[in-house]
């Protein structure tokens, strides 16, 4: 049985990797993913099973150059998994660079994500995607 930690990283290896097919194998078939802020972020939204969730993993990776994606702790309790980290990015569409603190909170199910919330500073990215 892989640990929810464990199964967290596997997904971020593959986030790293920009490799989608591999972060959709560790998905749950009912995965719900939940991107706070506004719609000027182009993945900012909430989407529901596999092929939705495809689109935001996809949708993030045309959009943003990652030039940091540094989790920092990794908390389990139960089949929830707190991430803490660092990050910074490029928007693709302006140029401009997003720097911020991330949270995530997961829950797995079945070994695989079930529920994934993104927490960031979303009013940086707003201005990074902003006309």
């Amino acid at each position: 049985m892989i640990d929810p930690i464990d199964v967290t990283k596997n997904v971020f290896t593959a986030f790293g990797a920009a490799d989608v097919d591999m972060i959709v194998q560790w998905l749950h078939p009912d995965v719900r993913i939940e991107f706070y802020g506004p719609e000027v972020i182009p993945y900012a939204g909430t989407y529901e099973g596999l092929n939705r969730a495809r689109g935001f993993f996809e949708t993030v990776l045309s959009s943003v150059d990652i030039h940091q994606f540094d989790p920092e702790e990794f908390i389990c309790e139960g089949d929830k998994v707190v991430v803490t980290g660092h990050l910074r990015l490029t928007a693709r569409s302006t140029g401009r660079e997003i720097e911020s603190d991330f949270v995530h909170v997961i829950t797995v199910a079945d070994e695989k994500w079930l529920l994934f919330r993104d927490f960031m500073n979303t009013v940086e990215a707003a201005k990074a995607f902003a006309e």
